[in-house]
């Protein structure tokens, strides 16, 4: 695979080149410096990819030549991520990894315990800022698919949105489930793999009892991700990673 990888709005059907945006020009040409002839890989966060030369350096835009394309299928469950903000730069890191893991969305959320508040441009700042990582990491891992990084909810505003398939809640209450359980008691009712998934992460803390009572009546099923207390970003990652693991044939 090429070292080089850039992000650029899809071509016309057929398009014999594709000229970058001063962004990813940069990116490419400036930071990376590739030089004439490098071969790129461009893609455009929905699945397509094309193989390309670098023809042309300009500042405001440069060309690639199409060698080929390809369009890749998307993963067979589309998984939510819905994480509450969590204190510091972590939040940074939980997208790249949701993104490198696959998710397909990811929620920024408000709760009774996030002691992070976004409002008004701050707010808008910050999610262009997550998008960012999102595509940084996307480069980076090769995956041809940019998740939805959508503005700061709350969860009240979450859960009435929330109509995936299956429904799943991180929780360090009492009853919770291991995901193995949840998936066997679902495959034992007679419904098929789900093609929509969310995942609700709390924060540090996690959510109160009030919360949980909510979300559980939101039809979300609690479950466990092991004895131990998990930070909210290590246990956004493990959630992801199990559930892809279990939904992956």
């Amino acid at each position: 695979m090429p070292d080089f990888r850039v992000h650029c709005a899809p071509p016309a059907a057929g398009a014999a080149e594709i000229t970058l945006s001063p962004a990813e020009t940069h990116h490419l040409v400036t930071v990376n410096r590739a030089r004439i002839g490098a071969p790129v890989v461009a893609f455009d966060g929905g699945g397509a990819e094309w193989t390309c030369e670098l023809v042309t350096d300009r500042r405001q835009g440069a060309g690639l030549r199409v060698v080929s394309s390809r369009r890749h299928p998307a993963l067979p469950c589309a998984i939510t991520l819905a994480q509450a903000l969590p204190k510091g730069a972590s939040m940074d890191g939980i997208v790249r990894k949701a993104t490198e893991i696959g998710a397909a969305r990811i929620v920024p959320l408000e709760t009774e315990r996030t002691q992070v508040h976004l409002e008004g441009e701050r707010s808008e700042g910050k999610v262009e800022k997550w998008r960012t990582a999102a595509l940084e990491a996307a480069k980076q891992c090769g995956n041809p698919f940019l998740p939805e990084i959508t503005p700061v909810q709350k969860l009240e505003s979450c859960l009435a949105a929330a109509g995936q398939d299956l429904k799943l809640v991180a929780s360090l209450h009492s009853g919770a489930q291991s995901l193995k359980a949840v998936l066997a008691a679902r495959k034992a009712a007679g419904l098929g793999a789900p093609r929509t998934a969310i995942w609700m992460i709390g924060p540090e803390g996690d959510f109160s009892p009030a919360e949980i009572t909510r979300v559980t009546a939101a039809g979300f099923e609690p479950v466990t991700l092991g004895p131990l207390t998990l930070r909210c970003e290590t246990a956004a990652v493990c959630a992801l990673a199990i559930l892809r693991h279990e939904l992956t044939a």
